[in-house]
């Protein structure tokens, strides 16, 4: 048990601590709305892991053949989608700076706590290195001492708790972010650079 728990610690460890695109996006969600908002985005990311350690012990090796066509139309809606939230967050922030110049009030959060989770769920599930871990994950599993009902419920445990510990981390970076670049032409340039950056990682899915 021990074993499997150590496994499912690295695993969840090892597919969150690289920040890429989904990284950027939640740290610059929270950022400019809310902690509760990016604590639930971060929740949706350690779910969508934890779903893929659930198929890693579950699927074993008959799922590779599966895995493998769909890693092209995988990779392209990622980018697609990626695109589009740097697009629409950087259309926003624009929007909110000039709208608070001339109105000189605030506005409501854009986005709901529900809406977040479900958003960085969906983005996380569609993300091809988080598939290509794991299904990495489904062929090195596959060993001669297969693993038990309760090991195998153990590393998915221990998955999705390291993964959303690093997440919650980032929500909370995110925050002290927001906290620090009060001024509407700070949030501005950090969803600006924010949006750019994602393009950036969206486009390197591409090579």
């Amino acid at each position: 048990m021990t074993a499997a728990l150590v496994a499912g610690l690295l695993a969840g460890y090892g597919i969150a601590m690289p920040v890429g695109a989904v990284g950027a996006y939640l740290v610059a969600l929270t950022a400019r709305t809310s902690l509760k908002i990016g604590v639930c985005a971060a929740l949706g990311v350690a779910t969508a892991d934890g779903v893929y350690a659930v198929v890693a012990v579950a699927g074993g090796s008959a799922l590779s053949p599966v895995l493998e066509p769909l890693m092209a139309p995988l990779r392209w809606t990622s980018v697609l989608l990626l695109t589009g939230l740097a697009v629409l967050g950087a259309t926003r922030a624009i929007r909110q700076y000039y709208g608070r110049r001339v109105a000189g009030a605030n506005t409501q959060l854009p986005i709901s706590a529900f809406r977040a989770y479900l958003g960085l769920l969906g983005m996380t599930l569609l993300n091809p290195m988080t598939v290509i871990y794991f299904a990495a994950l489904v062929l090195g599993g596959q060993s001669a001492a297969d693993p038990g009902r309760l090991e195998r419920a153990v590393f998915v445990i221990a998955a999705f708790m390291a993964s959303a510990s690093w997440q919650l981390a980032l929500a909370g970076g995110g925050a002290l972010l927001g906290r620090a670049l009060t001024g509407a032409l700070g949030r501005l340039l950090t969803a600006l650079t924010s949006s750019l950056v994602i393009v950036l990682l969206a486009l390197a899915l591409m090579t």
